[in-house]
């Protein structure tokens, strides 16, 4: 991996460059500004964005905001929230308000969110993709004739399908009609719905009021059973942990605070008490199988043998032999012959099969 060290002097420049970039957005159409340009530019355009920002987020009407629109969010159209008109001088009286896209041959004509999955949008019912569907209103499928606009079936994870959701631009006082966090006034470009750190999450995660929102101290401190209050903040928040000393003592909120933290560090997690649970009955099987060898071993040596007593052999008697008997030897041999025409002399004895000599005579 390539290291790059900058001194102070460079460092300081692409903070600059930076700072300019999340100000001017894509007004500079890929020209830098000139310096003078830049301050003309901040003069005009800071106003605006303190006193008629727009909030963009997208979810069910009534519900809680699934996804909170920021900078780089995608449209349906495949172009970013900041490449979208964001800045009013006045803020249209009609609702909803639309937020064109501006970039050359688009014809996008408001900002619309669409649910991802992974990295990619979700597919329609006809099974195409969000990038096979026309980016005007009506959204029809550019692959069949039978589609009559982007639906999909996806389920967000508040619940509901993505056809139930809406991408919803209103204005600071409304939000805080709805209860829903504004966060600080800036200066930056296409912030949209963005308030924090916590608006980078999905809705049913975020515990902030545009989300699924922290549990009331009420809720935390009701007198329902402790069965119930399985969540570790429960636990921690409950009538046990109010009741602790820090409570009988009548400390301030802060020795409260710090005692809720003393105790969500000692309270154990649902994890660890699944693994512990499953540890227990681990062990519960190993005794079991133990206990079931040792009862069949004593079980076997206090039982009197089964086995059967030995049957008397049924093998056949031997059989005499049938094997020929042997033939009198053909090897030559010398010795006294005692034939009519060899007696008293020396010969080479071959007895045939009947007994024949055929001796060839040798003087002594």
């Amino acid at each position: 991996m390539e290291r790059i060290c900058l001194d102070k002097t460079a460092s300081k420049s692409v903070d600059d460059y930076l700072e300019y970039r999340r100000i001017v957005g894509e007004d500079d159409g890929g020209r830098l500004f000139s310096p003078e340009e830049y301050e003309e530019y901040k003069r005009a355009v800071f106003p605006q964005r303190l006193h008629n920002r727009l909030y963009v987020s997208f979810g069910v009407p009534g519900g809680i905001d699934c996804k909170l629109i920021g900078p780089e969010t995608p449209c349906f159209c495949t172009h970013r929230y900041k490449q979208h008109q964001t800045d009013f001088e006045e803020v249209p009286s009609e609702r909803p308000i639309a937020l064109p896209c501006r970039v050359q041959g688009c014809r996008c004509l408001a900002f619309q969110y669409v649910h991802l999955n992974g990295s990619q949008p979700v597919r329609c019912r006809c099974k195409h993709s969000a990038y096979d569907h026309s980016e005007t209103s009506e959204h029809l499928c550019g692959k069949c004739s039978s589609c009559s606009g982007f639906r999909s079936p996806y389920s967000c994870g508040c619940g509901q399908p993505s056809f139930a959701h809406q991408t919803l631009v209103e204005t600071k006082a409304e939000r805080e009609a709805r209860g829903c966090p504004v966060g600080r006034d800036v200066p930056y470009a296409a912030m949209g719905g963005l308030t924090g750190f916590s608006s980078l999450a999905d809705g049913y995660l975020r515990l902030d009021d545009s989300g699924a929102g922290a549990p009331h101290l009420s809720v935390l401190s009701s007198q329902q059973p402790r069965a119930f209050q399985e969540h570790v903040f429960e636990k921690a928040s409950g009538p046990a942990a109010a009741s602790g000393p820090a409570a009988a003592s009548g400390h301030t909120e802060e020795s409260s605070v710090t005692s809720v933290t003393r105790a969500l560090s000692d309270l154990s997690t649902r994890e660890e008490e699944d693994m512990a649970y499953l540890e227990r009955r681990y062990q519960d099987r190993m005794k079991a199988e133990k206990m079931a060898v040792k009862q069949k071993a004593s079980s076997s040596r206090g039982r009197p043998s089964t086995k059967p007593a030995s049957l008397p052999s049924t093998k056949p008697a031997s059989l005499p032999s049938t094997k020929p008997a042997s033939l009198p030897s053909t090897k030559p041999t010398t010795s006294l012959c005692r034939g009519e025409e060899g007696e008293g002399k020396n010969c080479n004895v071959q007895f045939g099969w009947f007994g024949e000599c055929k001796s060839n005579y040798k003087d002594n």
